[in-house]
């Protein structure tokens, strides 16, 4: 696809014309150049300032404040932390998906890409998956390796996502690629290199599992460029984030092919979810 100009009513300046970038389709509206600027040096380094601060339930915490914690007050706080994520009124944003899939990853393989805080790797581990957390800090490692410890969970190992290269360290072959929320913070043409890095791991049969932001949220929330969404989405500091449809999802993961498990925009359409099965 060509580049051209979007009929859309842009709220960027003069300077800022928004465009569509070759090859991505008409989720890519961004000011001319803009994705160089924000992305042209070390993407890690730029996500690193980022999400060394972690989403927990309405607010952020870091993992360094976490880990200041003693033992007893870094559990309790954790287990605060995610019933405060799944429980209750926030079953409907994540407790429903620990229900149904805690059972389904038991005994299987899965890689936590971008694991943040574990409240969803933790919790499958402690009810028996074989989980691979997958991180851009390393003071997020640090804390999942001690909260492991003190769930008792013991068949987990880690990541430090340094550069892409370092997902070559992974197991030849893995059941579920599990990716909440972390692939929509780069541009379409970076996931598209990082999930082609994951997928030389997930072989037929395995399944790809996201959660991202739908086009409709987008759409309410103004069209922005995404370079000035991210802070809409995640708050302050958040360099970018794209929305995502199953078209687009499953045009990033080309040429493998998946058939579509579930595909549901939640939580009063402010998320959707997509459960891929590969078949190619």
């Amino acid at each position: 696809m060509t580049g051209s100009v979007r009929g859309r009513k842009s709220t960027a300046g003069p300077a800022e014309r928004v465009v569509v970038l070759k090859g991505e389709g008409d989720a890519a509206q961004e000011p001319d150049g803009m994705k160089d600027r924000v992305f042209g040096g070390d993407p890690f380094a730029l996500l690193r300032r980022r999400w060394n601060v972690l989403p927990a339930g309405n607010g952020r915490v870091a993992a360094a404040d976490l880990m200041a914690l003693s033992d007893a007050e870094l559990l309790t706080t954790w287990h605060r932390l995610r019933d405060d994520a799944t429980t209750g009124p926030a079953f409907g944003v994540r407790g429903w998906y620990h229900t149904l899939y805690r059972d389904v990853l038991a005994g299987r393989t899965a890689v936590d890409v971008g694991a943040g805080l574990g409240l969803d790797g933790l919790t499958f581990a402690a009810h028996g998956a074989r989980m691979i957390f997958v991180d851009i800090v390393e003071d997020n490692l640090a804390l999942l390796r001690r909260l492991a410890g003190l769930l008792d969970v013991r068949d987990a190992s880690y990541l430090y996502l340094d550069d892409l290269a370092a997902l070559r360290t992974l197991p030849d072959r893995v059941d579920v690629i599990w990716c909440q929320g972390s692939m929509i913070n780069v541009p379409f043409g970076f996931a598209a290199r990082e999930a082609s890095a994951l997928l030389e791991h997930l072989p037929v049969g395995g399944r790809w599992i996201e959660l991202a932001y739908p086009r409709a949220r987008w759409e309410r929330e103004g069209a922005l460029p995404f370079h000035l969404w991210g802070e809409r989405t995640d708050g302050p500091g958040t360099p970018w984030v794209e929305w995502y449809d199953r078209d687009r999802l499953l045009r990033r993961l080309e040429p493998a092919a998946f058939d579509v498990v579930l595909d549901i925009e939640f939580h009063n359409c402010q998320l959707v979810w997509f459960d891929l099965c590969r078949i190619r």
